[in-house]
């Protein structure tokens, strides 16, 4: 089949990559516009477009697919099919039915849990011991299409929503190839997805990365995983300023630390929450690089009793949880 490949970041760039070497023929990819990044500003292409570059392929990157402009560039390529991994431009109704066999899109979850723009942040900040990804139709619902085929992943205690997506990106390839190698055959029927079950994964914003320390230590690990790599977990100085956060460990036995109290050793840096502690991994203090947060905490000096996510607010509310424990 001839393939217009719509995709941006990294995690699309295996799909792109097997369907490179498939029977298909990818015609054209389909992206976001370069972008500004790094310090210096620069403009820089999305991940999946400088693969296509590498290959010659035709790279489209309208702002918008509702312009006359970009639904003409697209009908003009004559596709068989669109596949579709973390795009992030809405596909407006009017384009939906412009390939043959419609647009279809690799979700990393098993439909319908997560539909949205952030699926496996949110299966790993809610615990959920298995995901997958599914290949599915594309219409004007928000992640509602009917079904082509699904795969299944256990999240590890350990995963952070970036290892995860590591796995799920690649293990998704292979899925959309085989999708796209069945409807071609004429093998393959999609099934509704069913009423129920059905849960929302919106991006999340820096905001959704704050640690509460009054949430358990199981929590607090979970919501540093989910937000590791990105958008960034972090949590307050008592001096107002941003503490990054790298990955934790829970220690559930340490129960004498108010939540947000940090306890600094040597080795260890505990930091109390609602229900236990967690071990600090790597943290950013402000204008720094990454390090074990045992030689920030040395460096900063800190104080005895000194409490993070510091507002007057945080600190009555992190009593009244404690006390609460206790």
């Amino acid at each position: 089949m001839r393939l217009l490949f719509a995709g941006s970041p990294a995690a699309a760039v295996p799909s792109l990559e097997a369907l490179l070497g498939s029977r298909h023929e990818v015609v054209a990819v389909l992206t976001r516009p370069d972008a500004r990044v790094g310090r210096g500003r620069t403009l820089q292409p999305s991940a999946v477009a400088a693969v296509a570059h590498e290959h010659g392929l035709p790279v489209l990157a309208p702002p918008s697919l509702r312009t006359p402009q970009a639904a003409a560039q697209i009908a003009e390529l004559g596709v068989d099919a669109a596949p579709v991994v973390a795009y992030g431009v809405l596909v407006p109704a009017g384009l939906l039915d412009v390939p043959v066999h419609g647009w279809v899109n690799l979700h990393f979850s098993l439909l319908p849990a997560w539909r949205g723009a952030a699926p496996v942040q949110h299966a790993v900040m809610a615990g959920d011991e298995v995901t997958g990804a599914s290949t599915f139709r594309l219409e004007e619902g928000l992640d509602t299409g009917p079904v082509y085929g699904t795969l299944t992943e256990t999240i590890r205690p350990t995963d952070t929503s970036g290892d995860l997506l590591g796995r799920l990106s690649v293990a998704g390839a292979q899925l959309l190839v085989q999708t796209l190698d069945a409807l071609e055959d004429g093998a393959l029927d999609p099934v509704a997805q069913p009423g129920d079950g059905v849960s929302l994964a919106p991006k999340l914003t820096p905001e959704d990365a704050r640690v509460r320390w009054t949430h358990p230590s199981s929590a607090v690990d979970r919501r540093i995983r989910g937000c590791t790599p990105a958008p960034g977990a972090w949590t307050t100085l008592p001096d107002g300023q941003r503490l990054g956060l790298g990955p934790v460990r829970p220690v559930p036995d340490v129960t004498d630390l108010r939540p947000g109290e940090v306890r600094a050793d040597k080795r260890d840096v505990l930091v109390g929450t609602a229900a236990g502690a967690v071990r600090l991994g790597d943290v950013t203090a402000p204008g720094k690089r990454p390090m074990a947060a045992a030689d920030w905490a040395r460096g900063a000096r800190l104080a005895p009793g000194t409490t993070l996510g510091a507002s007057a607010a945080e600190a009555g509310v992190a009593a009244a949880a404690t006390a609460d424990h206790r």
